[in-house]
């Protein structure tokens, strides 16, 4: 029906989350239409991303040196943990301006349907980490879906013989959101408001 370049973009971009075939159509064309300066610097801004950004070698986020800016930042409190799924939800926590210890990113959440077991997941790292840097507090901000529950579930059993502290968010987040979609006042109250697990 298109054009075989235009209907590669199209194929490309809805292999992107959240774009559905129309979307992908839609954006392909609207990037067809755009002058050529345009989307070289889309795509030098892409290829720039991808050869300049790694994951932290201690906490996993998204960084541009061997430690994020929150891991090498001496004023957070390394003694509190906050465990998450992935480095978009470090942004959701970080705008609610409420947190000033430090993160672990697991990578995902267990989901046996789409093969995501433990082991696939960083949790052996954040093992790893609690001892050397004297966390006495784990917080567990996974998203409150059955995934994210599951997981939080996992990692609480784990430390459950550690002598640390293990939290979770409340409640006042509905279950089935996403953390980077929630509200930053509600995500402060649930931050603030955490409780043992």
């Amino acid at each position: 029906m298109h054009a075989a370049a235009v209907q590669q973009v199209i194929d490309e971009l809805g292999r992107l989350p959240g774009i559905g075939p129309k979307s992908a159509q839609r954006l392909a064309f609207h990037l067809m239409k755009l002058p050529t300066e345009d989307t070289a610097r889309l795509t030098a801004a892409i290829d720039e991303m991808k050869a300049r950004v790694r994951f932290c070698d201690r906490c996993f986020n998204v960084s541009e040196s061997e430690l994020c800016t929150m891991c090498a930042d001496d004023r957070r409190d390394a003694t509190l943990l906050c465990v998450v799924e992935e480095p978009r939800d470090i942004v959701a926590v970080e705008r609610t301006g409420g947190f000033r210890g430090r993160y672990h990113v697991l990578g995902g959440a267990i989901s046996p349907i789409e093969g995501i077991g433990p082991d696939q997941l960083r949790v052996r790292e954040l093992m790893a980490r609690l001892e050397p840097e004297g966390v006495v507090e784990v917080i567990l901000a996974t998203n409150p879906t059955v995934e994210g529950d599951g997981t939080a579930l996992y990692i609480s059993n784990l430390l459950g013989e550690m002598p640390v502290q293990i939290t979770k968010l409340a409640r006042g987040i509905t279950t089935g959101s996403i953390l980077e979609y929630t509200n930053k006042e509600i995500l402060a109250d649930a931050i603030s408001g955490r409780r043992d697990y």
